[in-house]
């Protein structure tokens, strides 16, 4: 099996693609894919390489990502706006032996130091990018086509960066058989999922695992078509999604919010639309309730993770499922809700969510340690988010793991932003938090205790982030304080800050 050869069975003639105002049929997208792969070959990278994917939401993205899993190489998405620190330290992480560099991403590249990346030998660029590439898209797409190679179910595929269910960043494993089993598992799910002729809004970031495996590969799955957006604005997204006649629209709260808000927004522009779906932080009833005064839409959450692959629980196509609720889990995904030590707890009573499935990733790359804390001997992931079901087994979420951070959809873990904190000279103490924001759903805030004899100011801790951190990450607000709090162990009280 690979991934990629989901692109094999649908027809020449049907768009797979609508990127920058043009159409990629699949006929097309299979010959591209398939000349890229040979490409890769030829450069002599070899089955389980790792290949950085540095590329915006558009047909870069696409073409290099199946070439590269079905060359048998590893793919690796990353955000093409990061600070060049955070792609150092990521390509560095992984031992990424290629990139590919879209063309939005080539002035963050360039400021990359190579020193810090030495596993990395081939860099893929758009010709005369002017980031030292060793091969253009051009000159890859002109090789001579090599067949998919053929790789087993446990077969890495993915790593996804994600701080995973706490600290820092980590990369995420994910095999071709745990993300084929997802999109069959979305697709069995009550509701019609994806079809051939429907148009998905691609605007979730494809180095999100949303992004990637329910928007883009469930399309790819389906045989259906995918406009994909490179940013998001409200007013010229409502206009796309009519003009395109798009069907699936899927997104964190934040957009829903965005464009049930747009003031001008005509009643009939999602008049094409027949299902909404909410993801990647908990939906506020508000924010469904506007929606479906605005637009008539029925919105519906669901649940995932990127250690799921990563979709647990849908509501989609249960007409019964209450206001609030993410659902019931997706077939072939065993659920249990515990209690600190471990045991089942009561209908109606919280507890941390743990799934197991054919979905469930095999652990955070050379860090076993990280992975002991994910997976339980038997395979359970605990997924550190609570949870109640009801007697109807329709779950609510509580909360998320208790010191997550979730900006606009974004993952933002304190501990990750306290390291860069208090690597400044100035800082002896740090802790963040996460705090409401109208725009965001949370945005970040740290508190900062300076060093004896240093004196620094706000706009300099936020700047010093913004040089290591991905803007989602950084503080927008930082206070200066004497002194954190403290339990008797040591750590910090977080929730005496917020």
């Amino acid at each position: 099996m690979n991934l990629a050869s989901l692109l094999d069975p649908h027809p020449d003639d049907a768009v797979a693609v609508i990127s920058r105002g043009e159409k990629t049929t699949y006929g097309q997208l299979r010959t591209q894919v398939a000349s890229f792969r040979g490409g890769l070959a030829r450069l002599g990278l070899e089955p389980g390489d790792r290949v950085g994917l540095l590329c915006a939401n558009n047909w870069y993205f696409v073409v290099s990502y199946l070439a590269t899993l079905g060359a048998g190489l590893v793919a690796v998405p990353l955000n093409p706006s990061s600070p060049r620190r955070e792609i150092e330290r990521e390509l560095a992480a992984i031992g990424a032996r290629a990139l590919v560099v879209g063309p939005s991403a080539r002035d963050a590249f360039a400021a990359v130091d190579r020193g810090t990346t030495p596993a990395l030998e081939y860099v893929i660029g758009p010709a005369g990018a002017g980031v030292g590439e060793s091969a253009s898209f051009d000159q890859l797409l002109d090789a001579d086509p090599v067949p998919v190679v053929d790789r087993d179910a446990d077969d890495l595929a993915v790593l996804m960066f994600t701080s995973g269910t706490a600290g820092s960043p980590k990369a995420a494993m994910l095999t071709h058989g745990n993300l084929l089993a997802n999109l069959e598992q979305v697709q069995a799910s009550p509701g019609r999922a994806q079809e051939a002729d429907d148009v998905s809004f691609g605007v979730i970031p494809l180095f999100h695992i949303f992004g990637l495996n329910v928007v883009l590969g469930g399309s790819i799955h389906a045989g259906g078509s995918v406009l994909l957006v490179e940013r998001f604005d409200p007013s010229s997204a409502l206009e796309a999604i009519q003009r395109h006649g798009v069907t699936l629209v899927s997104g964190p709260p934040t957009m829903w919010s965005a464009l049930a808000d747009q003031p001008d927004a005509d009643a009939a522009a999602m008049a094409s639309v027949r299902l909404a779906t909410s993801g990647a932080a908990k939906l506020p009833d508000e924010v469904a309730r506007r929606v479906q005064e605005r637009f008539g839409l029925r919105l519906t959450e669901g649940y995932g993770l990127t250690e799921s692959s990563p979709v647990v629980a849908t509501a989609n196509g249960l007409p019964d499922a209450p206001m609030g609720s993410i659902g019931r889990p997706v077939v072939d995904v065993a659920m249990r809700l515990v209690d600190p030590d471990g045991e089942d707890v009561l209908i109606g009573d919280e507890g941390e969510i743990w799934v197991k499935g054919p979905n469930v990733f095999h652990g955070y790359w050379n860090d076993p340690e990280a992975t002991a804390a994910a997976l339980t001997p038997d395979g359970w992931l605990r997924t550190g988010d609570l949870a109640v079901v009801n007697d109807d087994g329709y779950l609510f979420l509580v909360d998320r793991a208790k010191d997550l951070i979730i900006v606009s959809g974004f993952n933002v873990y304190p501990a990750e932003v306290e390291e860069v904190l208090l690597e400044h000279p100035a800082i002896e103490g740090a802790a963040v938090v996460g705090v409401p924001h109208p725009h965001s759903g949370e945005a970040v805030k740290a508190f900062v205790v300076t060093a004896d004899g240093f004196a620094v100011e706000e706009d300099d801790v936020i700047a010093w982030c913004a040089e290591q951190l991905a803007r989602y990450k950084c503080p927008s607000k930082v206070m200066f304080v004497d002194e954190l709090p403290h339990n008797v162990n040591g750590k910090v009280l977080r929730r005496s800050l917020r």
